[in-house]
């Protein structure tokens, strides 16, 4: 496959064109990774104040009490979306999902348990800690690379 970049200071927005002898697998792979608009802000709800929030600060997403909740340094927040919707708006290298009721950013795991039968602790930066279940150990072990 042959990758070309232009630059051209004139346009307003960037543009990808993909050119190819006909559409196969490759190809739609490629386009559906490109159609991917990984958000990098969320929208959070604390004391009757709507906050902009950097998915870069958040430690993790979690449900309590059937809300949504994203967790930071600062304060917790109310999240107007489910996680299954978080789960397909975050970057998927920064984010994962551990468990039915929690998405942890990667970025904020200080070490990971590895001694419990099925499952995993992770240590969390705040001092937290939070239980993968066995359903997601798989998924999180192939994004960490182990």
């Amino acid at each position: 496959m042959l990758v070309k970049v232009e630059v051209d200071p004139n346009l307003n927005e960037t543009e990808v064109l993909v050119r190819c002898k006909n559409v196969d697998e490759e190809i739609m792979e490629l386009v559906q990774k490109l159609n991917i608009t990984n958000k990098t802000i969320v929208a959070g709800f604390s004391k009757d104040k709507l906050q902009v929030l950097n998915t870069s600060n958040i430690i993790r997403f979690y449900t309590e009490n059937q809300k949504v909740y994203a967790q930071t340094n600062e304060d917790k927040y109310l999240i107007r979306l489910r996680l299954y919707e978080l789960e397909e708006r975050l970057n998927n290298k920064m984010f994962v999902r551990i468990s039915n009721s929690e998405i942890v950013n990667l970025n904020f795991i200080k070490n990971i348990d590895l001694s419990f039968v099925g499952t995993l602790c992770l240590e969390l930066k705040n001092g937290e800690n939070a239980f993968a279940s066995r359903r997601y150990v798989s998924k999180i072990k192939e994004v960490l690379g182990i």
